[in-house]
Protein backbone atom coordinates (compact mmCIF):
# COMPACT_ATOMS: atom_id res chain seq x y z
CA UNK A 1 0.00 0.00 0.00
CA UNK A 2 2.67 2.33 0.70
CA UNK A 3 6.18 2.36 -0.20
CA UNK A 4 8.86 1.47 1.90
CA UNK A 5 10.62 4.16 3.46
CA UNK A 6 14.27 4.68 2.11
CA UNK A 7 17.36 4.97 4.76
CA UNK A 8 16.98 8.27 6.89
CA UNK A 9 13.23 8.90 5.63
CA UNK A 10 11.33 9.70 8.66
CA UNK A 11 7.68 8.98 9.24
CA UNK A 12 6.80 12.26 9.12
CA UNK A 13 8.29 13.07 5.66
CA UNK A 14 6.61 9.80 4.18
CA UNK A 15 3.57 11.18 4.65
CA UNK A 16 3.68 14.42 2.61
CA UNK A 17 3.38 14.33 -1.08
CA UNK A 18 6.52 14.37 -2.96
CA UNK A 19 5.89 18.06 -4.49
CA UNK A 20 5.40 19.58 -0.87
CA UNK A 21 8.89 17.70 0.56
CA UNK A 22 11.48 20.31 1.14
CA UNK A 23 8.92 22.99 1.11
CA UNK A 24 6.53 25.11 3.37
CA UNK A 25 4.00 21.46 3.63
CA UNK A 26 6.95 19.75 5.01
CA UNK A 27 7.27 22.79 7.32
CA UNK A 28 4.42 22.85 8.37
CA UNK A 29 3.52 18.82 9.20
CA UNK A 30 7.21 18.78 11.04
CA UNK A 31 5.60 21.64 13.49
CA UNK A 32 2.96 18.98 14.92
CA UNK A 33 5.77 16.60 15.56
CA UNK A 34 7.91 19.76 17.30
CA UNK A 35 8.37 20.34 21.03
CA UNK A 36 7.64 23.73 22.01
CA UNK A 37 11.08 23.70 23.22
CA UNK A 38 12.93 22.82 19.79
CA UNK A 39 13.27 25.63 17.39
CA UNK A 40 11.76 25.65 13.88
CA UNK A 41 14.37 25.84 11.50
CA UNK A 42 15.20 29.35 9.85
CA UNK A 43 13.84 30.75 7.10
CA UNK A 44 10.53 32.32 6.24
CA UNK A 45 7.74 30.58 8.02
CA UNK A 46 4.34 30.13 6.64
CA UNK A 47 1.34 32.50 7.58
CA UNK A 48 0.20 31.56 11.29
CA UNK A 49 3.39 29.64 12.07
CA UNK A 50 4.38 32.31 14.99
CA UNK A 51 1.89 31.35 17.04
CA UNK A 52 1.35 27.82 16.03
CA UNK A 53 1.01 25.42 18.71
CA UNK A 54 2.62 21.82 19.02
CA UNK A 55 -0.88 20.35 20.86
CA UNK A 56 -4.23 21.40 21.14
CA UNK A 57 -4.40 20.99 25.57
CA UNK A 58 -1.43 22.57 27.44
CA UNK A 59 0.65 19.96 29.64
CA UNK A 60 -2.06 18.88 32.74
CA UNK A 61 -1.04 20.50 35.78
CA UNK A 62 0.88 18.54 38.66
CA UNK A 63 -0.84 16.76 41.28
CA UNK A 64 -4.93 16.60 41.39
CA UNK A 65 -7.42 19.17 39.84
CA UNK A 66 -9.61 20.92 42.47
CA UNK A 67 -12.35 18.23 41.67
CA UNK A 68 -10.04 15.41 42.32
CA UNK A 69 -9.00 17.00 45.69
CA UNK A 70 -12.52 17.70 46.59
CA UNK A 71 -13.29 13.99 45.42
CA UNK A 72 -10.52 12.79 47.50
CA UNK A 73 -11.89 14.73 51.10
CA UNK A 74 -15.12 13.10 50.16
CA UNK A 75 -13.88 9.59 50.16
CA UNK A 76 -11.41 10.09 53.12
CA UNK A 77 -14.45 11.54 55.28
CA UNK A 78 -16.79 8.39 53.85
CA UNK A 79 -13.90 5.74 54.71
CA UNK A 80 -13.37 7.17 58.37
CA UNK A 81 -17.05 7.10 58.87
CA UNK A 82 -17.85 3.48 56.92
CA UNK A 83 -14.06 2.30 59.00
CA UNK A 84 -15.44 3.27 62.27
CA UNK A 85 -19.22 1.55 62.30
CA UNK A 86 -18.14 -1.39 60.24
CA UNK A 87 -16.18 -2.31 63.57
CA UNK A 88 -18.70 -1.06 65.44
CA UNK A 89 -21.22 -3.94 63.62
CA UNK A 90 -18.56 -6.04 63.81
CA UNK A 91 -18.39 -6.03 67.60
CA UNK A 92 -22.09 -5.68 67.65
CA UNK A 93 -23.01 -8.53 65.28
CA UNK A 94 -20.24 -10.97 67.52
CA UNK A 95 -21.98 -9.77 70.87
CA UNK A 96 -25.38 -10.65 69.27
CA UNK A 97 -24.66 -13.67 67.76
CA UNK A 98 -25.82 -12.03 64.72
CA UNK A 99 -24.64 -13.29 61.01
CA UNK A 100 -27.36 -11.06 59.64
CA UNK A 101 -24.88 -8.12 61.27
CA UNK A 102 -21.73 -9.50 60.00
CA UNK A 103 -23.20 -9.98 56.37
CA UNK A 104 -24.20 -6.35 56.64
CA UNK A 105 -20.60 -5.11 57.93
CA UNK A 106 -19.08 -7.22 54.94
CA UNK A 107 -20.90 -5.09 52.73
CA UNK A 108 -19.49 -2.25 54.93
CA UNK A 109 -15.44 -4.15 54.20
CA UNK A 110 -16.29 -3.90 50.30
CA UNK A 111 -17.28 -0.21 50.27
CA UNK A 112 -13.89 0.31 52.62
CA UNK A 113 -12.17 -1.73 50.13
CA UNK A 114 -13.20 0.09 46.81
CA UNK A 115 -12.76 3.61 48.67
CA UNK A 116 -9.18 3.06 50.08
CA UNK A 117 -8.54 1.52 46.35
CA UNK A 118 -9.79 5.08 44.84
CA UNK A 119 -8.41 6.88 47.35
CA UNK A 120 -4.86 5.18 46.00
CA UNK A 121 -5.52 5.24 42.75
CA UNK A 122 -6.00 9.22 42.96
CA UNK A 123 -2.51 9.38 44.52
CA UNK A 124 -1.35 7.13 41.93
CA UNK A 125 -2.88 8.65 38.91
CA UNK A 126 -0.84 11.87 40.20
CA UNK A 127 2.47 9.89 38.93
CA UNK A 128 3.30 11.17 35.94
CA UNK A 129 3.94 8.79 32.69
CA UNK A 130 7.17 6.71 32.25
CA UNK A 131 9.06 4.91 29.65
CA UNK A 132 7.34 1.76 30.87
CA UNK A 133 4.12 3.01 31.99
CA UNK A 134 3.33 5.27 28.72
CA UNK A 135 -0.25 6.09 29.80
CA UNK A 136 0.62 6.41 33.88
CA UNK A 137 -0.87 4.77 36.35
CA UNK A 138 -4.79 5.44 35.46
CA UNK A 139 -5.81 1.86 35.43
CA UNK A 140 -4.92 1.35 39.17
CA UNK A 141 -7.97 1.91 40.25
CA UNK A 142 -9.79 -1.13 38.03
CA UNK A 143 -7.35 -3.47 39.50
CA UNK A 144 -8.88 -2.12 42.72
CA UNK A 145 -12.46 -2.52 42.21
CA UNK A 146 -11.25 -6.26 41.23
CA UNK A 147 -9.46 -7.10 44.39
CA UNK A 148 -12.71 -5.47 45.78
CA UNK A 149 -15.23 -7.84 44.21
CA UNK A 150 -12.87 -10.88 45.46
CA UNK A 151 -12.86 -10.09 48.42
CA UNK A 152 -16.28 -9.04 48.77
CA UNK A 153 -16.98 -12.85 47.35
CA UNK A 154 -14.67 -14.18 49.49
CA UNK A 155 -16.33 -13.02 52.75
CA UNK A 156 -20.22 -13.52 51.42
CA UNK A 157 -18.86 -17.26 50.55
CA UNK A 158 -18.35 -17.56 54.44
CA UNK A 159 -20.68 -16.24 55.45
CA UNK A 160 -23.42 -18.28 53.67
CA UNK A 161 -21.85 -21.27 54.61
CA UNK A 162 -22.01 -20.12 58.62
CA UNK A 163 -25.85 -19.23 57.65
CA UNK A 164 -26.38 -22.84 56.32
CA UNK A 165 -24.85 -24.68 58.87
CA UNK A 166 -28.00 -22.59 61.42
CA UNK A 167 -30.42 -23.47 59.32
CA UNK A 168 -29.89 -27.02 59.71
CA UNK A 169 -29.09 -27.38 63.76
CA UNK A 170 -30.77 -24.44 65.31
CA UNK A 171 -28.37 -24.75 67.63
CA UNK A 172 -27.82 -20.89 68.60
CA UNK A 173 -29.27 -17.73 70.44
CA UNK A 174 -30.11 -14.18 69.13
CA UNK A 175 -29.62 -11.24 71.48
CA UNK A 176 -32.71 -9.04 70.09
CA UNK A 177 -31.65 -6.24 72.17
CA UNK A 178 -28.36 -5.85 71.17
CA UNK A 179 -28.95 -6.55 67.49
CA UNK A 180 -31.64 -3.94 67.16
CA UNK A 181 -29.35 -1.35 68.60
CA UNK A 182 -26.77 -2.50 66.01
CA UNK A 183 -28.50 -2.49 63.32
CA UNK A 184 -30.11 0.91 63.80
CA UNK A 185 -26.59 2.22 64.46
CA UNK A 186 -25.76 0.79 60.88
CA UNK A 187 -28.61 2.69 58.91
CA UNK A 188 -27.48 5.94 60.54
CA UNK A 189 -23.66 5.19 59.75
CA UNK A 190 -25.05 4.39 55.68
CA UNK A 191 -27.05 7.40 56.07
CA UNK A 192 -24.17 9.51 57.17
CA UNK A 193 -21.99 8.00 54.08
CA UNK A 194 -25.00 8.94 51.69
CA UNK A 195 -24.92 12.30 52.80
CA UNK A 196 -20.78 12.76 52.56
CA UNK A 197 -20.61 11.51 49.38
CA UNK A 198 -23.94 12.99 47.80
CA UNK A 199 -22.83 16.04 45.17
CA UNK A 200 -25.30 17.30 42.91
CA UNK A 201 -23.78 17.30 38.86
CA UNK A 202 -22.72 20.46 37.48
CA UNK A 203 -23.81 19.36 33.96
CA UNK A 204 -26.76 17.80 32.60
CA UNK A 205 -27.82 17.03 28.84
CA UNK A 206 -29.35 14.11 27.27
CA UNK A 207 -26.67 14.21 24.52
CA UNK A 208 -24.94 11.21 23.09
CA UNK A 209 -22.99 10.36 26.34
CA UNK A 210 -26.38 10.27 28.56
CA UNK A 211 -27.17 11.49 31.39
CA UNK A 212 -24.45 13.59 33.07
CA UNK A 213 -22.70 14.23 30.02
CA UNK A 214 -21.95 17.69 28.25
CA UNK A 215 -19.22 18.51 25.76
CA UNK A 216 -16.22 19.90 26.65
CA UNK A 217 -15.44 23.19 25.82
CA UNK A 218 -12.42 24.19 23.98
CA UNK A 219 -9.02 23.79 26.10
CA UNK A 220 -10.96 21.70 28.50
CA UNK A 221 -7.85 18.69 29.36
CA UNK A 222 -10.08 16.96 32.08
CA UNK A 223 -13.05 15.21 30.82
CA UNK A 224 -13.88 14.28 34.43
CA UNK A 225 -14.20 18.36 35.50
CA UNK A 226 -17.79 18.19 33.51
CA UNK A 227 -19.56 15.93 36.66
CA UNK A 228 -19.09 14.07 39.72
CA UNK A 229 -16.30 11.71 39.92
CA UNK A 230 -16.52 8.13 38.59
CA UNK A 231 -14.85 6.73 41.93
CA UNK A 232 -16.85 9.41 44.16
CA UNK A 233 -20.01 8.25 41.63
CA UNK A 234 -19.47 4.42 42.53
CA UNK A 235 -18.99 4.51 46.52
CA UNK A 236 -21.80 6.73 46.58
CA UNK A 237 -24.22 3.72 44.60
CA UNK A 238 -22.93 1.29 46.68
CA UNK A 239 -23.97 3.77 49.70
CA UNK A 240 -27.41 3.51 48.88
CA UNK A 241 -27.37 -0.44 48.41
CA UNK A 242 -25.64 -0.78 52.11
CA UNK A 243 -28.36 1.43 53.35
CA UNK A 244 -31.14 -0.96 52.03
CA UNK A 245 -29.80 -4.11 53.29
CA UNK A 246 -29.32 -2.28 56.52
CA UNK A 247 -33.14 -1.93 56.60
CA UNK A 248 -33.66 -5.29 55.77
CA UNK A 249 -31.21 -6.01 58.61
CA UNK A 250 -32.92 -3.50 61.01
CA UNK A 251 -36.28 -5.51 60.02
CA UNK A 252 -35.44 -8.61 60.72
CA UNK A 253 -33.53 -7.17 64.12
CA UNK A 254 -37.11 -5.83 65.30
CA UNK A 255 -38.80 -8.90 64.79
CA UNK A 256 -36.22 -11.54 66.59
CA UNK A 257 -36.68 -8.78 69.47
CA UNK A 258 -40.42 -8.61 69.64
CA UNK A 259 -40.51 -12.50 68.83
CA UNK A 260 -37.18 -14.25 69.68
CA UNK A 261 -38.74 -17.48 68.48
CA UNK A 262 -38.64 -16.11 64.91
CA UNK A 263 -34.82 -16.28 65.51
CA UNK A 264 -34.14 -17.76 61.63
CA UNK A 265 -35.26 -14.97 60.59
CA UNK A 266 -30.96 -13.93 61.12
CA UNK A 267 -29.95 -16.38 58.82
CA UNK A 268 -32.71 -16.45 56.42
CA UNK A 269 -31.81 -12.36 56.08
CA UNK A 270 -28.11 -13.16 55.55
CA UNK A 271 -28.68 -15.52 52.29
CA UNK A 272 -31.08 -13.20 51.26
CA UNK A 273 -29.11 -10.20 51.28
CA UNK A 274 -25.56 -11.96 50.70
CA UNK A 275 -27.38 -12.63 47.12
CA UNK A 276 -27.69 -9.25 46.96
CA UNK A 277 -24.13 -8.27 47.85
CA UNK A 278 -22.74 -10.67 45.52
CA UNK A 279 -25.40 -9.43 42.94
CA UNK A 280 -24.17 -6.16 43.25
CA UNK A 281 -20.98 -6.97 41.89
CA UNK A 282 -22.21 -7.78 38.35
CA UNK A 283 -22.10 -4.03 36.87
CA UNK A 284 -18.60 -3.43 38.59
CA UNK A 285 -17.85 -6.85 37.53
CA UNK A 286 -18.55 -6.27 34.21
CA UNK A 287 -17.38 -2.95 33.82
CA UNK A 288 -13.65 -4.05 34.69
CA UNK A 289 -13.56 -6.91 32.55
CA UNK A 290 -14.59 -4.45 29.94
CA UNK A 291 -11.43 -2.54 30.50
CA UNK A 292 -8.83 -5.48 30.49
CA UNK A 293 -10.02 -6.56 27.71
CA UNK A 294 -9.29 -2.84 25.65
CA UNK A 295 -13.02 -2.66 25.05
CA UNK A 296 -14.32 0.80 23.65
CA UNK A 297 -16.22 3.42 25.87
CA UNK A 298 -19.45 2.28 26.65
CA UNK A 299 -21.01 5.89 26.02
CA UNK A 300 -19.04 6.53 22.77
CA UNK A 301 -20.07 4.74 19.49
CA UNK A 302 -17.49 3.37 16.61
CA UNK A 303 -19.86 5.04 13.91
CA UNK A 304 -20.63 8.57 15.27
CA UNK A 305 -16.64 8.59 15.45
CA UNK A 306 -15.83 7.37 12.18
CA UNK A 307 -18.44 9.92 10.60
CA UNK A 308 -17.20 12.78 12.57
CA UNK A 309 -13.65 12.37 11.23
CA UNK A 310 -14.93 11.42 7.79
CA UNK A 311 -17.03 15.42 7.96
CA UNK A 312 -13.78 16.85 8.19
CA UNK A 313 -12.80 18.37 5.20
CA UNK A 314 -10.67 16.32 3.15
CA UNK A 315 -10.86 13.17 4.63
CA UNK A 316 -11.52 10.56 1.80
CA UNK A 317 -11.19 7.62 4.11
CA UNK A 318 -10.18 6.45 7.75
CA UNK A 319 -9.07 3.14 9.14
CA UNK A 320 -7.06 1.59 11.79
CA UNK A 321 -9.61 3.47 14.11
CA UNK A 322 -9.30 2.07 17.41
CA UNK A 323 -11.14 3.03 20.78
CA UNK A 324 -10.77 2.39 24.01
CA UNK A 325 -11.75 3.11 27.64
CA UNK A 326 -8.28 3.03 29.54
CA UNK A 327 -10.77 3.65 32.79
CA UNK A 328 -14.12 4.54 32.85
CA UNK A 329 -13.67 8.11 32.68
CA UNK A 330 -10.46 8.07 30.69
CA UNK A 331 -11.22 7.13 26.80
CA UNK A 332 -8.60 7.21 24.06
CA UNK A 333 -8.89 7.59 20.27
CA UNK A 334 -6.15 6.77 17.20
CA UNK A 335 -7.03 6.61 13.79
CA UNK A 336 -5.20 6.76 10.23
CA UNK A 337 -6.82 9.83 7.78
CA UNK A 338 -6.46 9.52 4.43
CA UNK A 339 -7.22 12.82 2.68
CA UNK A 340 -6.64 14.10 -1.09
CA UNK A 341 -3.51 15.20 -2.19
CA UNK A 342 -4.94 19.02 -2.30
CA UNK A 343 -5.76 19.07 1.35
CA UNK A 344 -3.38 20.51 4.31
CA UNK A 345 -2.12 18.00 6.51
CA UNK A 346 -1.80 20.16 9.40
CA UNK A 347 -5.04 22.03 9.16
CA UNK A 348 -7.15 18.87 8.52
CA UNK A 349 -5.48 17.38 11.60
CA UNK A 350 -6.36 20.11 13.82
CA UNK A 351 -9.69 19.95 12.78
CA UNK A 352 -9.94 16.25 13.38
CA UNK A 353 -8.39 15.97 16.75
CA UNK A 354 -10.78 19.29 17.57
CA UNK A 355 -14.15 17.70 16.94
CA UNK A 356 -13.18 14.13 18.50
CA UNK A 357 -12.44 15.67 21.90
CA UNK A 358 -15.15 18.51 21.71
CA UNK A 359 -17.53 16.23 20.76
CA UNK A 360 -16.47 13.27 22.65
CA UNK A 361 -14.92 14.38 25.28
CA UNK A 362 -11.39 11.94 24.54
CA UNK A 363 -8.72 12.48 26.95
CA UNK A 364 -6.54 11.69 24.40
CA UNK A 365 -6.41 11.54 20.46
CA UNK A 366 -3.86 10.20 18.04
CA UNK A 367 -4.37 10.97 14.65
CA UNK A 368 -2.02 9.76 11.61
CA UNK A 369 -2.51 11.56 8.07
CA UNK A 370 -1.79 10.11 5.17
CA UNK A 371 -2.41 10.22 1.18
CA UNK A 372 -5.42 8.78 -0.02
CA UNK A 373 -5.17 5.91 -2.50
CA UNK A 374 -7.76 3.82 -4.29
CA UNK A 375 -5.87 0.72 -3.37
CA UNK A 376 -6.51 1.84 0.18
CA UNK A 377 -10.54 0.59 -0.64
CA UNK A 378 -9.95 -3.00 -1.07
CA UNK A 379 -7.05 -3.38 1.51
CA UNK A 380 -8.01 -5.86 4.35
CA UNK A 381 -6.30 -3.99 6.49
CA UNK A 382 -7.65 -0.61 6.08
CA UNK A 383 -11.41 -2.75 6.53
CA UNK A 384 -13.75 -1.63 9.20
CA UNK A 385 -13.76 -3.97 12.11
CA UNK A 386 -17.47 -6.04 12.40
CA UNK A 387 -20.00 -5.07 14.32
Amino acid sequence: MEPSPTPGQSETTRLVSPRDRGGAGALRLKSLFTEPSEPLPDGPKPEGMANHRCHRNPLPQSGLTPERQHARKQLYAASAVCILFMTGEVVGGYMAHSLAIMSDAAHLLADVASMLGSLFSLWLSTRPATRTMTYGWHRSETLGALASVFSLWLVTGVLLYLAFVRLLHSDYHIEGKTMLLTASVAVCANLIMAFVLHQATPHHSHGPRGAGYAPLEEGSADPSSLGRNTSVRAAFVHVLGDLLQSLGVLAAAILIYFKPQYKAADPISTFFFSVCALGSTTPTLRDVLHILMEGAPRCIGFEPVRDTLLSVPGVRATHELRLWALTLSYHIATAHLAIDSTADPEAVLAEASSRLYSRFGFSSCTLQVEQYHPSMDHCLRCQEPRA
